[in-house]
């Protein structure tokens, strides 16, 4: 199990410790870095289950539905669409890998459990939840 996360990242001097998950939720520039992230470990994730290189995209609704399924979404501004929505999924898995709370290898384990992509990053969202142990603040 990975420690604690540090309060600076090495290597990645603008992740930084956040207050509340809403900030690491809304961050558009961690959703830019997440969303690459996000594909990537799905990609892995399918490429283990079928033994061959495989290279998929997930779709911001399956995002948006994990999103609400690992109950985060009352922690976004209400009018925020399932592309907003799929952003605070993005943001939130790839600052937990950036900030060491969890391993891709264990990402992708987490991921390829489930057969439905948003039950496999609903999963996946809560698990990161724990992890972090950050106050949860609606905006």
């Amino acid at each position: 199990m990975p420690s604690e996360a540090p309060t600076d990242v090495k290597g990645f001097p603008f992740v930084s410790r956040r207050e509340n998950l809403t900030d690491i939720l809304v961050d558009r520039e961690l959703a830019a870095l997440g969303d690459a992230y996000v594909n990537f470990v799905y990609s892995l994730a399918l490429s283990r289950k079928r033994g061959r290189p495989v290279g998929k995209k997930v779709d911001s609704s399956a995002l948006a539905s994990a999103l609400k399924k690992a109950g985060l979404r009352r922690l976004l501004p209400s009018r925020s669409d399932r592309h907003r929505q799929a952003d605070g999924a993005e943001s939130l898995v790839v600052y937990a890998w950036l900030t060491g709370a969890i391993s891709l290898d264990e990402t992708v384990q987490i991921v390829e459990k489930e057969e439905m992509v948003e039950d496999a990053f609903a999963l996946l969202l809560q698990a990161v939840l724990k992890r972090l142990n950050l106050p949860h603040q609606k905006v």
